[in-house]
């Protein structure tokens, strides 16, 4: 393990770790503790347990509980001096002093000693030079099957020879905090101390807070350790050509989506390293919404939801249990988790080459963004900072209908360094590889979230396939002001007026309003937000004509 801290709190969290791993089984009906159990066998104690029921499709579906999406608000990270002047300490890297981290570990422990456990060993990473070893401590044997599928598997040799983690995780959601005795806001906790290697994960179900958990500490590793840009983003690869492309956006942007495209290999659906050698998966799974799934509109995704698979809120029929994927009655943030391996065209290394494409995906609620716009290279590091879009019902408890957000880097929730180093390092790479950049608004046109409408999957598709081929460029472009951004002229299969927002408004003058509003609140997110912000890359970004 990478050295975090004096030994003596190294020591300290090791035997916390062994003692549960290694407890003594000698004594008769004494809890079991089973370690890396096959898919098969960690579905059998899941519906043994009434953690879950099998669907008809194979997979296994289960209840999270009181949380069925990401509690933002009790997510925290242990304020250490070994990493506090790199944090960037905020309302999404909230500091929690090592007293009570060390509480709610010791009552963390304390409850998992006495229970039935999985666990996991798994890599973060599928470039092995850049890797780190997980090892995750679950209470549910259902959460032990999604850990299994998202984290990189390793090879019998890798598990044979595993020896101590980089990255430990304890999953308790039976767990409940004390906020009076331990400083949380909830029952529920989620805190990574980032200078030890440690993550709890306590009172809450909902298995997608482990995952982002483990890639918010590979965010901070990759930058400051290894000087891999680590992103928030998909990434596939144009089988013939080796062409690589990354996806950025938040949930409910069309990431997983569109990164499942039958005509070339999924790398990952989710989190990304950008090396000098090219991208790598950080996961060995996908974590997809299953609101609305059909087998016409993402095919691959359907099929993948098979034996293995691990389904959150999902409704089924309670006598076929046929899975009804457009019942939100639970939660509209239905998710549902599996190995890459269970997508058709998948890059089953999870590594490609130097992407020669960017595509920023953002859900404009205005609808004044254009469904697809070309962006400099300062126009790419203002948007990356940006990360304008809307948050989608579901993703976070409370949001029931699209919210107009900006979350910097398209995944702000998620990285505990400050914009500026990704984006630094993101206009790096732009200058070294040239790769061509787009945002992409798969939001809403012709008049803003309750008056226009959602711009359909098959546009947006039709799009992103012309800015791969390069198809796009060839039409030209025509430079908007107001936004300053490229608006393509032409595009195979889209009809032009659609390419331009400003023509699918009843009026001209309406579009005009909404989006001088929209600059405005670029302008004044910037200026509040950066205030030191380069002059050039400032200068890229969308202002306010004053008419």
């Amino acid at each position: 393990m990478r050295a975090r801290g004096p030994k003596g709190e190294m020591d300290m969290k090791k035997a916390q770790v062994e003692r549960l791993i290694e407890r003594d089984q000698a004594v008769s009906g004494a809890p079991q503790v089973h370690i890396d159990l096959s898919p098969a066998k960690l579905i059998e104690a899941a519906v043994a347990n009434g953690e879950g029921v099998l669907a008809s499709n194979g997979s296994l579906v289960v209840d999270t509980g009181e949380r069925a999406g990401r509690s933002p608000h009790d997510r925290f990270v242990v304020d250490d001096p070994a990493i506090h002047d790199k944090v960037c300490w905020g309302d999404v890297n909230v500091p929690m002093d090592r007293e009570s981290y060390e509480h709610i570990c010791s009552g963390v422990v304390g409850y998992l000693y006495g229970r039935e456990l999985f666990v996991v060993h798994g890599l973060a990473g599928a470039d092995r030079n850049h890797s780190r070893k997980v090892c995750v401590i679950c209470e549910r044997a259902s959460q032990a099957l999604f850990v299994h599928q998202t984290l990189v598997r390793p090879t019998a040799r890798e598990l044979a020879s595993f020896g101590e983690p980089d990255i430990y995780v304890l999953a308790a959601p039976g767990y409940r905090c004390d906020p009076e005795t331990d400083g949380t806001n909830s029952g529920a906790a989620v805190v990574l101390d980032l200078a030890h290697g440690g993550v709890v994960v306590a009172g809450t179900g909902y298995s997608g807070e482990i995952k982002k958990a483990v890639f918010s500490f590979m965010n901070y590793l990759l930058p400051v350790e290894d000087d891999v840009l680590s992103m928030h983003c998909s990434a596939n690869v144009d089988p013939m050509t080796g062409q690589t492309a990354v996806l950025f956006g938040l949930s409910g942007t069309g990431k997983t989506t569109l990164s499942a495209d039958p005509n070339r290999l999924l790398i990952g659906d989710d989190e990304h390293g950008w090396s000098s050698r090219g991208i790598f998966n950080i996961e060995g799974g996908c974590y997809a919404k299953a609101i609305d799934l059909s087998p016409i509109a993402e095919p691959d995704i359907y099929e993948a939801i098979r034996f293995g698979a691990v389904c959150e809120n999902v409704i089924l029929d309670p006598e076929t249990r046929e899975p009804d994927y457009s019942d939100t009655t639970r939660t509209q943030n239905t998710r549902v988790a599996y190995p890459v391996e269970h997508i058709k065209s998948v890059r089953l290394d999870g590594r490609g080459g130097i992407p020669s494409v960017v595509l920023f995906l953002t859900c404009d609620a205005f609808g004044v963004l254009p469904p697809i716009a070309r962006l400099s290279r300062e126009a790419a590091m203002y948007h990356f900072m940006a990360g304008f879009t809307s948050k989608v019902a579901g993703t976070e408890v409370g949001v029931s209908e699209p919210t107009p957000t900006f979350s910097a880097l398209f995944g702000e929730p998620f990285m505990p360094l400050s914009p500026s180093v990704y984006a630094g390092m993101l206009g790096k790479r732009i200058d070294s590889t040239k790769a061509r950049v787009y945002l992409v608004n798969t939001g809403w046109q012709g008049g803003a979230y309750g008056s226009g409408y959602r711009i359909s999957l098959a546009v947006t598709r039709s799009l992103v396939a012309a800015a791969l081929s390069g198809d796009l460029d060839a039409g030209g472009y025509e430079h908007d002001e107001r936004l300053n951004v490229d608006i393509p002229l032409d595009c195979p299969g889209v009809t032009p007026a659609v390419l331009n927002p400003r023509h699918t408004w009843t009026t001209p003058e309406a579009y005009d309003e909404a989006a001088e509003k929209l600059a405005a609140m670029f302008e004044r997110h910037a200026a509040e937000r950066y205030p030191d912000l380069d002059e050039n890359v400032l200068a890229a970004g969308p202002h306010p004509l004053g008419e």
